[in-house]
């Protein structure tokens, strides 16, 4: 007995002795491990890598620019059905136990001495809140020394931050697969619903990624991904938080995700995004683009930016296709699966309805068609092949473009394909009905141009068309293409002399005129486009319907190039001009952007506008960091509610480039442009509408700039490498631009009313004739309109020609006196006689 209890207290005081090393040692490895902790209360003030993103004025989303996709979404606006899923997946006990799971270490401890020595990956036991410790503070280094970091960063963890911050923090940092980081995220890119849409299945899925997101892909192993989910789902059932019922219900539907593009979300809003991404990088930076996670509210409105391409891109393929037929894009051996062959081919992927296709077979009659086939999530191409037929119907615009049969329409669809050509095919109309199975070829245009809308009052930007295609060319023509505006400038010049005292009956002559440019670079004779003719003394509303060059020229000659100079400044069209003559006439460089911009300003009466693409930028604390509008709201602000006080003023401070009543008139003028001028054709869209055509030289560039009372317009066509657009008066502004403005603003007018041009106080509208500009007399009313005047002003009673004839009596003036400033052939400003 004596024995037995010296042996039982030999026991004890060995076993006290191996405990107090046992506790030594742990002590030991504690202090070891807890020297180098990263400090985890940087947590508290954590700020991950959020994408900005961008929306149109009704709020759709337009793009969105990250490194890594992510939303960071507060833990009161998840879904219980979401933090359930997770919690079934990840850590049943998330709220129960202190941030270490001691019966998950014990089964992966038992896992890990059963499959020692067999180069398995140990099984992890991690708590959510030790998953935060390592994907915020530590590495992804299988080791017992990282584990053991991990569990006193997750122990300490729970004693400074509550349960549902560390679930927060967790739910937005996971990587879930396809760039998406969070939840959030994940939601919108695997289903393009926001999380509080997600059903059972869809939050299971979600939930089974954060292990193994590559392992589980949805459509490169959908049967595995289908199994882990439908495991996600049978531990909602066993822990009592979804139904049995709704268990079943889930465990059926297929797992059907959307493969959400990372680029441009609102058709035809590609080269807007783009823009408004420049703009935010070069105010914030990278980062703060990439990861400042901003929300972006812009201008643009996508039901205009659908008009605007939709009209831009019909008159370039409308011109294009009225130069012939060009031939196949490529050639493709079509023996075997052409499906495959066909899907390797780039196709345009903004150009819809077109589609990309090969021929498979011809005939005379028709020609069969096979479409490219589409791409799955995972990368593979589709199964599925779908054909058609191109008859003499699709065809007939087919006229050989080069060689001997060069402008000869086709009788035989055989004649324009070939097996194995790769083509743009789209459905086939008849009567503004598509035909069932047939299509239209297309061919991508070579001409290109731009289009820019704007609010004149404001200067927003409400579409962009920057050419044909962004993915075919990320150049954007209306930004920053700088073209020659042609005559579309000249009502800059007009601006500029009804400004400084000349009125729109002013006369000048219209007759030939040399320019000695000096220097030995001889004699310029500009002439009008009809030229050789002439019509004499010309008011100035004449001669801009009927966009004289020689009346121009004269004029700029007038009133001197630089003070045209500076009202080009004014208007943002040129930040300098030369002074040379030629330049009145647009032969300068510039952007549609500018040339929108400066005749927004005509539009709202001579105010200066900045033209804008965003309104709104808020951080990803709902903080507003850049607004556009700079207005001052007096009143708006009442504090306590209504109580009978004035009702709130909007302050206008911005600088008046041009007094009111000169832009009136000079709007007037190109109202009259439209009326029966070079612009007749925009006259179709039967509302009050000003504008101007322009063409430049060798017809390089066909331009229409123009406005309604509440939308501005500037629209040029042109090749990327400028050469002619043709001959006459087929390659002018009148005829290639201005229709495509037509068909614009007969869609984005349709639902408005017909208002007039504001007259601004002080106007005096007098009858005069409209060919002279003279006052009409008492009852004559044949050929004669109502006239705009300042005070001060007014139409001429009468006058006479003072100038200075060459010998052959045309008018014209020597070389040697066209410098002189009083060359005899303008009215003297309010006056009737010219000088």
């Amino acid at each position: 007995m004596r024995l037995l209890v010296r042996f039982m207290g030999f026991l004890f005081a060995a076993g006290t002795v191996v405990f107090l090393v046992g506790v030594g040692a742990v002590a030991g490895l504690i202090w070891h491990f807890s020297k180098d902790l990263p400090d985890y209360s940087q947590l508290q003030d954590y700020e991950p890598p959020v994408m900005t993103r961008v929306h149109a004025v009704d709020g759709s989303l337009l793009g969105e620019y990250a490194k890594e996709r992510r939303l960071y979404l507060p833990i009161q606006a998840v879904p219980k059905l979401v933090i359930n899923a997770f919690l079934a997946a990840e850590d049943k006990n998330f709220y129960e136990h202190g941030g270490i799971d001691y019966t998950g270490m014990a089964r992966a401890g038992l896992v890990y001495i059963q499959n020692y020595g067999s180069n398995r990956r140990p099984q992890g036991a991690s708590t959510i809140t030790q998953q935060v410790a390592k994907n915020f503070l530590l590495t992804n280094e299988v080791s017992f020394a990282r584990k053991i970091k991990e569990a006193l960063l997750a122990m300490r963890m729970e004693k400074t931050y509550s349960k549902d911050k560390i679930l927060e923090l967790y739910l937005n940092e996971i990587y879930l697969g396809l760039g998406a980081y969070g939840i959030a995220a994940a939601s919108l890119v695997y289903f393009d619903k926001s999380v509080n849409e997600l059903t059972v299945a869809e939050a299971s899925y979600l939930a089974a990624l954060p292990k193994m997101p590559a392992t589980l892909h949805p459509v490169r192993n959908r049967d595995r991904a289908i199994e882990r989910r439908n495991y996600v789902i049978d531990r909602l059932q066993e822990n009592g938080w979804i139904k049995q019922a709704d268990a079943d219900k889930a465990r059926k539907e297929p797992l059907a995700v959307t493969n959400r593009s990372n680029g441009a979300h609102t058709f035809a809003g590609e080269y807007f995004a783009e823009e408004v991404r420049r703009d935010i990088f070069e105010r914030y930076g990278e980062k703060k683009l990439y990861e400042g996670g901003l929300s972006v509210r812009t201008t643009l409105d996508p039901k205009i930016q659908v008009m605007a391409r939709k009209t831009m891109v019909a008159g370039l393929v409308n011109y294009d296709e009225q130069q012939g037929y060009r031939g196949a894009m490529s050639k493709l051996d079509i023996s075997g699966d052409w499906g495959v062959k066909l899907a390797e081919i780039k196709s345009l992927s903004d150009i819809s309805p077109w589609r990309m296709a090969v021929v498979l077979e011809t005939s005379d009659q028709s020609a069969r068609i096979g479409f490219q086939p589409s791409r799955e999530l995972g990368g593979a191409v589709s199964k599925q092949r779908e054909t058609g037929l191109i008859t003499l119907d699709g065809i007939k615009w087919a006229r050989a473009a080069t060689g001997p049969a060069r402008g000869r329409a086709a009788t035989a669809v055989s004649q324009v394909l070939q097996p194995g050509d790769v083509i743009y095919a789209d459905p086939l109309y008849k009567d503004g009905n598509p035909v069932e199975g047939q299509y239209r070829l297309r061919q991508i245009p070579e001409v290109s141009g731009a289009m820019v809308v704007m609010d004149p009052w404001t200067g927003r930007v409400l579409a962009m068309v920057g050419g044909f295609s962004f993915d075919q060319s990320q150049f954007n023509r209306a930004t920053q293409a700088y073209r020659q505006p042609g005559s579309s400038f000249k009502p800059i010049v007009y601006s500029a002399a009804l400004d400084n005292g000349y009125t729109p009956s002013t006369v000048v002559l219209d007759a030939p005129i040399e320019i000695d440019q000096g220097q030995g670079a001889g004699v310029w004779r500009p002439e009008n486009f009809s030229s050789g003719k002439f019509q004499g003394p010309v008011t100035l509303r004449n001669a801009l319907r009927q966009s004289l060059n020689t009346v121009t020229v004269r004029l700029a000659q007038d009133i001197g190039m630089p003070l045209i100079g500076e009202y080009a400044r004014r208007f943002g069209v040129y930040d300098e001009l030369p002074n040379y003559l030629s330049y009145a006439l647009g032969a300068g460089e510039t952007t549609a952007m500018r040339m929108v911009t400066a005749y927004s300003m005509l539009a709202n009466g001579g105010r200066r506008v900045k033209p804008t693409l965003i309104d709104r930028i808020q951080d990803r604390y709902g903080r507003t960091i850049f607004k556009h509008d700079q207005r001052e709201c007096r009143g708006c602000d009442a504090p306590g509610g209504w109580k009978n006080q004035n009702e709130p003023q909007l302050i206008d401070r911005r600088e008046q480039v041009l007094d009111s009543m000169t832009a009136y008139q000079i709007t007037e003028l190109m109202e009259g442009v439209v009326q029966a001028g070079t612009a007749t054709v925009v006259k179709e869209v039967g509302k009050p509408i000003a504008g101007k055509t322009g063409t430049t030289n060798e017809a390089k560039d066909a331009w229409f700039v123009g406005f309604s009372p509440d939308v501005a317009v500037a629209i040029y066509m042109g090749y990327d490498k400028p050469r002619a657009l043709g001959k006459g008066n087929a390659a002018t502004g009148g005829h290639l631009a201005a229709p495509i403005a037509r068909d614009f603003l007969k869609l984005a007018l349709a639902d408005k009313p017909a208002v007039p041009f504001k007259v601004p106080a002080g106007i005096k509208l007098v009858r005069v004739v409209a060919k002279t500009g003279m006052r009409a007399g008492p009852g004559e009313t044949g050929g004669t309109i109502l006239e705009a005047f300042k005070p001060g002003t007014a139409p001429p009673d009468n006058y006479s020609v003072i100038g200075v004839a060459d010998a052959d009596g045309r008018g014209g003036v020597p070389a040697s006196q066209q410098q002189q400033p009083d060359s005899g052939f303008f009215m003297r400003p309010g006056t009737g006689g010219l000088y």
